[in-house]
């Protein structure tokens, strides 16, 4: 036995001084990688397939002859057969690693000859090649994934799983070049941009010169995907384009950016990978790696920006610019191209955030449901791009139709009303225009604040806003973001800013000055961490990208440095006689026709009752159950009831003469 032991062990020294060819580095490697994945996939025939894995992937001859042993068994049964007998088995069995090493001329045990099915190895770290079974290492088995036998054979359909995650990039060319760009206004074309154009010869050159990984900061409404395959487009290279937000929940992340890896390198394309902010974190940044270590060049797109502390490698990284104007109107009209361009509202619809994937996808969705030969209704094509611009949950306005009209307030507050909309629609073509107003970290936003009695519109208001924006309301619940524990409200209000810019939603804190107030002198530990919020507050606020609305009944309690940051503060007052008088009419409007034996008079209430329009709202809809009661239209007798018990309810006196004889 200790004969034996000898043997093997002098076995393996003789194995050990053996050498092998090592794989190129990266940097040589990406050089002849690039130049395979401009050659047209199509055009491969079936004994250059191999060769052109070996290229991609970083294989050697013993790669490609273990992969040749493990994937004989899928084309002819009679391998199965073979590999039985010749390892004792009693029926067909896959090729064990003892017997491919063998059929290969490679030793078993040479240390550089089992590293090639090591699991950082290509054909492992690939997934071109699976490692079965527990047993020691030379009697496990190999087996060569479906995805990749079916690529040897030539048939290229998606990975289911890769399908799932899979963005068509096909219709949102937002062109670089302005030689090959067309006219804004001819359908079907779509205008050069400069800033995405720069951006993306930026992300194309670190490409080019062997980048393995590079980071695409695309905060919401930017084009981050447009821009990474503009980047690989430039270069003649088609791109796969995943999202990891769409992974299948029982798949890891760590596996489903490998097999898109891998199918990008099948497919002789480029990788890009959006959603990379779930990567994020220390639990899943590791997962990095394996896109650093990708067979072919990746570029990530995230809402976050890099951070150096996830790998001990910097990647180029690249802001989005958002899409103008000009860029989504001709998106628009290249999606739809039965978009009705003359209708007076077609700002509004260009006016919304979109990205180009996002309007390519709505163009998608209509032309399943719409008649080619018919303009496509406007309000068809803004109720899609409000479903597509929110995607996950927000609070949506109660009355969706809710408009100016449902509005009755002085005109002064009106006016300030059309001006915040009409700014929030015009912020994009403005700062197009000067970047400047943009600079030193300012956001692209606009802010109001809401400031009034309890009951007089705000919340209506700003109800109206975001509709007349095409925008969600995204309400703020504070029992959500208020936390006891120090830095924890911080990160809830990041995450609620966050989600805000990305749903492209109106992003509304009632009752403000419960998150706003003013900073005090610190006293004790929970001064000093109210003002750290206010301060982190203050300077979100400046960054925000979106359309922010705060409301407050006590606009007193709010820091002063609030009033810098905002672009409107709108005073709600409490409402005169003849505007309690308008609201009465509009509230009881719904329940008409009145009891006309018991006539409402509307001009008595709005002289005597003075009340907000909330609470005359309230009154009314007292006043319509108790009619339902007695089975009789709504009658002054039922609003006086109402009236008195609203005013006891509000803690006020009600008048010794009553609200109106005979009633009281």
């Amino acid at each position: 036995m200790l004969d034996g032991f000898a043997t093997l062990v002098e076995q393996i020294a003789l194995a050990g001084k053996r050498r092998w060819p090592e794989p190129a580095a990266a940097p040589e490697r990406f050089d002849d990688t690039l130049a395979v994945l401009r050659l047209d996939h199509a055009d491969t025939t079936a004994d250059q397939v191999l060769p052109a894995l070996a290229e991609i992937f970083g294989l050697l001859p013993v790669d490609l002859d273990l992969l040749t042993a493990a994937s004989s068994v899928e084309f002819d049964p009679n391998f199965g057969l073979a590999f039985g007998l010749l390892q004792g088995s009693p029926g067909p069995s896959r090729v064990s690693v003892a017997l491919a090493f063998e059929l290969c001329g490679a030793p078993l045990m040479s240390a550089p000859a089992r590293a090639r099915l090591g699991p950082l190895a290509p054909l492992r770290r690939d997934r071109l090649l699976d490692l079965l079974g527990e047993e020691p290492m030379p009697r496990r088995v190999l087996r060569v994934p479906d995805r990749v036998v079916a690529h040897l054979l030539g048939d290229d359909s998606w990975d289911p799983m890769i399908a799932a995650m899979r963005l068509d990039t096909s219709a949102f060319d937002v062109r670089t070049d302005a030689a090959d760009a067309g006219s804004p206004g001819q359908p079907g074309t779509v205008p050069a941009d400069q800033t995405l154009s720069s951006r993306a010869a930026t992300l194309a050159t670190a490409i080019e010169r062997g980048e393995p990984l590079s980071w695409v900061h695309a905060r919401a409404g930017t084009a981050g995907i447009s821009l990474a395959v503009q980047a690989f487009r430039s270069l003649s290279i088609s791109c796969v384009t995943v999202d990891l937000r769409r992974c299948p929940a029982e798949v890891l992340l760590d596996d489903a950016v490998r097999l898109a890896a891998r199918e990008a390198a099948l497919r002789r394309c480029g990788l890009v990978v959006a959603g990379a902010e779930l990567l994020a974190d220390a639990a899943t940044s590791w997962i990095l790696r394996l896109m650093l270590d990708a067979a072919v060049p990746v570029v990530a797109v995230a809402d976050a920006g890099w951070q150096a502390g996830w790998l001990d490698y910097l990647p180029v990284t690249v802001s989005a610019p958002p899409a103008s104007g000009p860029i989504r109107d001709a998106l628009w009209r290249a999606n739809v191209p039965s978009a009705p361009v003359g209708d007076p509202r077609w700002p509004d619809l260009v006016g919304l955030r979109l990205t180009p994937e996002q309007i390519a996808q709505a163009g998608r969705h209509l032309a399943r449901f719409s008649d080619p030969a018919k303009p496509a209704p406007l309000t068809t094509l803004l109720e899609t791009a409000r479903r597509i611009g929110s995607s996950r949950s927000a609070t949506r306005s109660a009355k969706p139709s809710a408009t100016f009209d449902d509005l009755v307030l002085p005109e002064s507050t009106l006016d300030s009303i059309r001006q915040l909309v009409s700014w929030a629609r015009r912020r994009d073509a403005v700062i197009a225009a000067n970047p400047r107003l943009v600079s030193g970290g300012k956001g692209r936003g606009v802010s109001a604040l809401f400031a009034g009695a309890s009951g007089t519109g705000k919340t209506l208001t700003a109800h109206v806003v975001a509709d007349a924006l095409n925008l969600d309301l995204y309400q703020v619940e504070l029992p959500t973001v208020v936390d006891k524990y120090i830095g924890e409200t911080e990160k809830n209000l990041q995450r609620v800013f966050q989600e805000a810019e990305n749903l492209n939603a109106v992003l509304f804190f009632d009752e403000a000055d419960s998150l706003f107030g003013a900073r005090s002198e610190v006293r004790d530990s929970r001064d000093r961490y109210a003002n750290i919020e206010v301060a982190y507050l203050l300077q979100r606020m400046e960054q925000f990208d979106g359309i922010a609305i705060l409301a407050t009944n006590l606009r007193g309690n709010l820091d002063v440095a609030f009033s810098r940051r905002l672009q409107f503060i709108v005073h709600f007052p409490e409402p005169d006689a003849p505007t309690r008088t308008q609201l009465w009419r509009r509230h009881l409007a719904g329940f008409e026709p009145l009891d006309g034996a018991d006539p409402v008079d509307t001009e008595h209430l709005g002289r005597t009752v003075e009340l907000a329009g909330g609470d005359i709202r309230n009154v009314v809809m007292a006043a319509a159950f108790a009619a339902a009661d007695d089975e009789s239209p709504v009658g002054m007798r039922h609003v006086v009831t109402a009236v008195e018990r609203e005013l006891r309810k509000l803690g006020r006196r009600v008048p010794a003469q009553g609200i109106g004889l005979p009633y009281s």
